[in-house]
C-alpha cells in the first residue's frame, strides 16, 4: 500500500501460526428456496470439499543487523557476507477448480517462497502439491495434486454480480479448517488495493481473516465468483473490508497458467485516463464512461487499428469499459496475438475497429516521440503546476498502462527532480540523463509535500 495510507491492507493468506486469534462478525443469512428456516447449509455442504488447506514451508532472506557490518563484528564474529535466512510455515486456502487434472486456484503470496506445499482436503486426506504455474501481477497461482474422489466447485460468472448480492465464504482462517462466513458483495471495481498490480476486487463484508487468502468467495447458486485475497484492516483481522479477485479476471489467468506455466502479457499500445463528466462535458462527448486515449503508442497494435488520442474505448471484445482501469485489467490478462473488437467513440460517433495484442517492448511503452522515456511522458514545469517555483523538475504529464513506471508507482502529476542523482530541470536535461543510464534508474519524485524515490528496470 501506498506510505500515506491509513489502513494497512493485510494479505490474509500466509497466515502465520504466531498471529493471534480474532473475532469475526455474524449476519443473518437469507431463506433459501425450500427450506423451512433461513440457511446455507445446502450450499455450503455442496462446494466445502472444493475448498483445500494448504500449509508451506520454506526459507526467506533477511535484512541483516547493520551492527554485523562493523568491522569490529566482522573479525571477531566471522559475519561478513554471511546470508541470512529464516525459516516459515504458513496456513492458507485454495479451491479445487479441476477434480479430474487435481488443480488447485490459489493466490501467488499463499505459495511464495514455499520450499514444501502440503493439500490438506476437506475428508482429512493430505497431499504433496506441485506449482504448475504463479502471477505475482494478478496474485494468482495453480497448484496440482495427484488424488482420487475430488470435488471441484463449478465457476460462476463475477460480471453479474450485483452489489447487495449475497456471498460466501470459504476458507481456512487462522488455521480453523473450513471456516464459513456469509456476507454481501459490498463494491465492485476496487482498485489500488494492491499496490503495482492489476486490480478489480470484488469488496465485501463477509468475514475474512488471516488464512482465507486463496479461498472460495461463492454465490447462493453454490458458484466460485471470487478468490479471496486481502482485508483492510489497522489490526490485521476482518472489520467488514475484505475484497477477492473476481473469477472471471482468475479464469483468463488460470488459463495461461495451466497452459503455459506463466502469463505473457501483451499490449495495445495506448495511453488513457478515466473519462469523468467534466471531460465528457469539455469534449463533447454523450457518455462518461469510459477510457480515454490521450496518445496512442506509433507502430503499436493501436495505432495499427487507426486508434486515435481522443477516441473514447467503450468496449472491448462486446464488454463494456468503464474506466481506464477497467481496460488495463482486460488488456493486461490477455495473451499476445489475441484479437480484440474495440467499441470506440470518435467525434460523437460510434466506431468498431479490430486490433491484435502485441508483443510487449520496453521501447514501445515509452511516450510517442521519446520511446526512451520507459513509459513516462513530461513537459517542462509550468506556472499551473502546483510545485512552480517551489522546485526544479519535469512534470510528468502520462504514464503508460501496464508499463515500468506505471508498476513501480509513478503517476501523472509527479514531479521528477533527479535521474540517478543527477537533478533535471528541463525536458531536455531529463532525456539525456536517461540515455546515459545502462540499466536500473532511481528517479526522484516530489509529490505533493512528499519526496521518495521509484526504481525503474530494476
Amino acid at each position: 500500500m501506498k506510505r500515506s495510507t491509513i489502513f494497512a491492507a493485510a494479505f490474509c493468506a500466509a497466515f502465520l501460526l504466531t498471529n493471534p486469534l480474532i473475532a469475526s462478525a455474524h449476519m443473518t443469512p437469507p431463506f433459501i428456496t425450500g427450506q423451512p428456516v433461513p440457511t446455507l447449509a445446502p450450499i455450503v455442504k455442496r462446494v466445502a470439499p472444493a475448498v483445500v488447506n494448504i500449509s508451506t514451508s520454506g526459507h526467506v532472506t533477511i535484512q541483516q543487523n547493520p551492527f554485523f557490518n562493523d568491522p569490529f563484528f566482522q573479525q571477531f564474529f566471522g559475519m561478513q557476507g554471511m546470508p541470512m535466512q529464516q525459516q516459515f510455515q504458513a496456513l492458507g486456502s485454495g479451491v479445487i477448480v479441476d477434480a479430474r487434472h487435481g488443480y488447485i486456484l490459489t493466490n501467488n503470496h499463499v505459495i511464495a517462497h514455499a520450499d514444501k506445499i502440503t493439500v490438506t482436503l476437506y475428508d482429512k486426506r493430505s497431499f504433496p502439491a506441485k506449482v504448475v504455474g504463479r502471477d505475482p501481477e494478478t496474485d494468482l497461482a495453480v497448484l496440482q495434486i495427484k488424488a482420487n474422489d475430488l470435488t471441484q466447485i463449478p465457476l460462476g460468472n463475477s460480471a453479474a454480480l450485483q452489489v447487495g448480492d449475497f456471498v460466501i465464504a470459504i476458507g481456512n482462517p487462522f488455521g480453523l479448517s473450513h471456516t464459513v462466513t456469509a456476507g454481501i458483495v459490498s463494491a465492485k471495481g476496487r482498485a489500488q488495493v494492491q499496490d503495482g498490480k492489476y486490480s478489480d476486487f470484488i469488496q465485501t463484508d463477509a468475514a475474512i481473516n488471516p488464512g482465507n487468502s486463496g479461498g472460495a468467495l461463492v454465490n447462493l447458486e453454490g458458484q466460485l465468483v471470487g478468490i479471496n485475497t486481502a482485508i483492510l484492516s489497522k489490526s490485521g483481522g476482518n472489520i467488514g473490508i475484505g475484497f477477492a479477485i473476481p473469477i472471471n479476471m482468475a479464469k483468463d489467468v488460470m488459463a495461461q497458467l495451466i497452459k503455459y506455466g506463466k502469463v505473457e502479457r501483451g499490449m495495445l499500445g495506448v495511453e488513457i485516463e478515466d473519462l469523468t463528466p467534466p471531460l465528457a462535458k469539455a469534449l463533447d462527448i454523450p457518455r462518461s464512461q469510459g477510457a480515454l486515449v490521450t496518445q496512442v503508442v506509433p507502430h503499436s497494435p493501436a495505432q495499427k487499428a487507426g486508434i486515435k488520442p481522443d477516441d473514447v474505448i467503450v468496449s472491448v471484445n462486446g464488454n463494456p469499459v468503464s474506466g481506464a482501469a477497467d481496460l488495463s485489467n482486460s488488456i493486461g490478462v490477455m495473451r499476445v496475438g489475441t484479437p480484440l473488437t474495440l467499441g470506440v467513440i470518435r467525434n460523437g460517433k460510434t466506431l468498431t475497429l479490430h486490433a491484435t495484442i502485441g508483443k510487449q517492448q520496453s521501447e514501445q511503452a515509452g511516450s510517442a516521440a521519446h520511446p526512451e522515456s520507459r513509459g513516462i511522458t513530461v513537459s517542462d514545469l509550468s506556472e499551473g503546476s502546483p510545485l512552480y517555483g517551489q522546485v526544479k523538475g519535469v512534470l510528468v504529464t502520462g504514464v503508460a498502462p501496464n508499463s515500468e513506471a506505471f508498476l513501480a508507482g509513478l503517476r501523472p502529476g509527479d514531479v521528477i527532480t533527479a535521474v540517478n542523482r543527477e537533478s533535471v530541470s528541463n525536458v531536455g536535461e531529463f532525456r539525456r540523463a536517461l540515455k546515459r543510464t545502462g540499466g536500473a534508474v532511481a528517479l526522484r519524485i516530489r509529490r505533493g509535500d512528499q519526496a521518495f524515490f521509484v526504481v525503474l528496470g530494476n
